[in-house]
């Protein structure tokens, strides 16, 4: 799994000019299943996204976590972080995840944080979305599963 995090002051999910998901302080993560990702995958993510100290404690050093801070998060599928753009010039998305395999890995993600105390909302899998975010600092990570060190599975 491939998450872009972004921590946010606000952020929302509007689908054809409807808003569908918003979140106020917190992260937006945009995420995307590769194949051979797994539960285990998820389970990292979510623990070190809920944990990682990325906002700042009374004296602005980034010292505190998601669950310290009480923030929210906003998960949003996006399948082209998995793409490669190695060859040519059009993306290749075969290292992504087949949609229904996909979208189970993302629910069971989301329901881990949520297990965590955290309000998570969720823009729609699948769907042409617009994601409007104030990124507060700017503070961005991109984090992978790889990291895990974990045997990749076969698809």
């Amino acid at each position: 799994m491939k998450i872009v995090l972004q921590r946010v002051r606000e952020a929302l999910v509007k689908i054809e000019g409807k808003v569908v998901a918003g979140i106020g302080q917190g992260v937006c993560l945009l995420i995307a299943v590769e194949k051979g990702d797994s539960e285990e995958n998820a389970q990292y993510l979510a623990r070190k996204i809920t944990e990682l100290r990325i906002f700042p404690d009374k004296e602005g050093k980034m010292n505190l976590s998601l669950e310290e801070i009480k923030g929210e998060v906003l998960a949003v599928s996006q399948f082209t972080l998995a793409a490669s753009t190695r060859k040519g010039r059009r993306p290749s998305f075969d290292k992504a995840e087949a949609p229904e395999k996909a979208s189970k890995l993302f629910n069971y993600f989301v329901d881990l944080i949520r297990q965590r105390g955290i309000k998570v909302e969720t823009g729609v899998f699948q769907a042409k979305m617009n994601v409007h975010l104030i990124n507060d600092g700017p503070v961005t990570f991109v984090l992978d599963s790889k990291d895990l060190d974990l045997p990749r599975r076969s698809p």
